[in-house]
């Protein structure tokens, strides 16, 4: 019980300090990757990738290359929607990672690592 309230706590004491979670400031703020508006809304996950695609091989002020950077945009979405994500929605989105590898040519399978 105790971790309840002190989870609680936790939470009143960043309200009461303005602060917020660091996805939202990397979400309104980064610009690393100019996405669409409405990208993760778009029906299709052929449509998705597409515009990942595009945003990434137009983007200069990337740090990797596009294909890292699509795919990054993409899990961050997924990863901070969490349980709030529907089931659907969700599918929808994991295919869109599917079609992204497609699109830049990119296998599933994992290359060998250095160790």
């Amino acid at each position: 019980m105790a971790t309840k309230s002190r989870t609680k706590k936790r939470r009143t004491t960043r309200a009461l300090r303005g602060g917020e979670r660091w996805s939202a400031r990397v979400t309104r703020e980064s610009h690393a990757l100019v996405l669409e508006e409405g990208v993760f809304k778009l029906p299709t996950a052929r449509a998705i990738a597409e515009s990942l695609k595009r945003s990434a091989d137009s983007s200069r002020r990337r740090r990797t290359g596009p294909f890292q950077s699509a795919m990054s945009m993409l899990n961050f979405y997924i990863n901070r929607a969490g349980r709030n994500l529907p089931e659907p929605r969700r599918k929808t989105l994991n295919a869109a990672k599917a079609e992204l590898r497609r699109l830049y040519g990119m296998s599933r399978t994992p290359g060998p690592r250095a160790s």
